[in-house]
């Protein structure tokens, strides 16, 4: 059984905006967020860096607590960022460009200033990250539907590596859920169900919020998605990218 978005609204269908999921890995799958610190400065990059206008003194530092995190200033975004995850060695985004040119301007910026950032912290040179990122451009509810709970799911290869190969039984599902509304919060998944982790950084969210049918909706998508995982990802072999 697959899920079925059929009963979704066509809220995203309507919108002209070009949609793309974008992933990019350290070089040579190395971790690129060792610590919390390094996932909050990530946190503050992709909001920091969503703007058009130039970012000074890319090696300002903050005390690594998430709280401390100030996302609160004047900027012309570059792309509205509607789902994000950070990994230890890789990140994924889904996002639309809002300017011109301005998901290669953003990934660059980001890029950029983090790889920085960490070379300066660590006391290392070269290239932090594999490349250019990739991208692959979202055209469907489906699509779009499926994708969000692939991002959001992502950690749970931290909790339980081999759960894709073998499934989740209903009683590893709850453990599941708990692990990422309780554990994990380098991603986008608890602002979808209405607890406030970093709201700033999503360009729109009555979109995706909407989409769904609210935090409620969504939380049962996401159970379901979970629950028939091995069909739905062989729905999403054309569009997903993988790390």
């Amino acid at each position: 059984m697959m899920i079925d978005v059929g009963r979704q609204s066509s809220y995203y269908l309507d919108m002209e905006d070009i949609f793309y999921h974008t992933l990019n890995r350290g070089v040579e799958k190395r971790r690129i967020f060792l610590d919390n610190s390094d996932y909050s400065r990530g946190v503050h990059d992709l909001y920091e860096f969503n703007d058009s206008k130039a970012t000074f003194n890319l090696n300002r530092r903050f005390d690594g607590c998430p709280t401390s995190i100030s996302l609160n200033k004047s900027r012309e975004n570059l792309v509205n960022l509607f789902v994000w995850c950070l990994m230890p060695n890789h990140y994924h985004l889904f996002s639309s460009p809002i300017l011109g040119g301005g998901l290669a301007k953003f990934h660059k910026k980001f890029g950029g200033g983090f790889a920085k950032f960490f070379n300066t912290k660590y006391q290392r040179s070269g290239a932090l990250f594999q490349g250019k990122y990739k991208k692959v451009r979202v055209v469907d509810d489906n699509q779009m539907a499926q994708l969000v709970c692939y991002i959001h799911a992502n950690p749970l290869d931290l909790w339980k590596p081999n759960w894709k190969e073998g499934g989740l039984t209903n009683l590893e599902i709850q453990n599941a859920l708990k692990f990422l509304e309780k554990e994990y919060r380098w991603s986008s998944h608890l602002d979808y169900l209405g607890i406030k982790n970093f709201p700033s950084l999503i360009g729109n969210n009555e979109f995706l919020i909407n989409f769904f049918g609210g935090p409620t909706g969504y939380r049962e998508f996401f159970i379901n998605w979970l629950k028939y995982y091995e069909k739905n990802i062989q729905s999403m072999r054309e569009f997903v990218l993988k790390e």
